[in-house]
Order: C-alpha cells, then sequence, then structure tokens
C-alpha cells in the first residue's frame, strides 16, 4: 500500500471518531479540517509506540483560533477519552 493511500485511510478512521470538544459540543477532526494533518503527523511518529505516537502528534498540531492570530495546541482541545480513542486506533492501524 502506497503512502498517500496509507495516509487517507488514517485520515478517513480519524475523521469520523475523534473530535475536538468544547463545553458540550463535539466538533469531528474531519468537519474541523484537521485530520488529515493528524494522520500524517501520526505515521511519521509511529516508532513512539501508539499512545506516544497520538500524544505527540496532537502537541504538534496548532489550532488557529478567531481570525488566526492566536493557537492552540491540538492536545489541549481533545478529551483524554479522546486521547485513548486515537492510540486504540493507532493500535489497530499499525498492525495492519
Amino acid at each position: 500500500m502506497d503512502s498517500q493511500t496509507r495516509i487517507s485511510d488514517l485520515e478517513n478512521i480519524i475523521s469520523e471518531m475523534v473530535f475536538i470538544k468544547i463545553e458540550k459540543w463535539n466538533l469531528y477532526l474531519g468537519d474541523a479540517g484537521l485530520a488529515r494533518n493528524l494522520a500524517i503527523e501520526c505515521i511519521s511518529n509511529k516508532d513512539q509506540g501508539s499512545l506516544e505516537a497520538a500524544k505527540i502528534s496532537l502537541k504538534a498540531i496548532n489550532v488557529k483560533v478567531g481570525d488566526g492570530l492566536n493557537s492552540i495546541p491540538l492536545i489541549n482541545l481533545i478529551t483524554t477519552s479522546q486521547i485513548l480513542e486515537l492510540e486504540e486506533i493507532l493500535e489497530s492501524f499499525f498492525e495492519n
């Protein structure tokens, strides 16, 4: 499987399963336009193991807010349960 297909496959899974949590509102990363960047980061950090790859990747992506003058690391917008969900996704994905 080529790398672009692999990135797209992981992006599709992340898009539908991982979300940003703001108060009681869930914004899925596919809708937020963040799933592809996260997939790329996760694949590039794969050698760190699933949990560390998830954490490192979430820290590496900055989410622009407002007019884009400020940004917040994605990990600050994700719940602990979503980090564990991403870890499980990566474990399954990296096994294939």
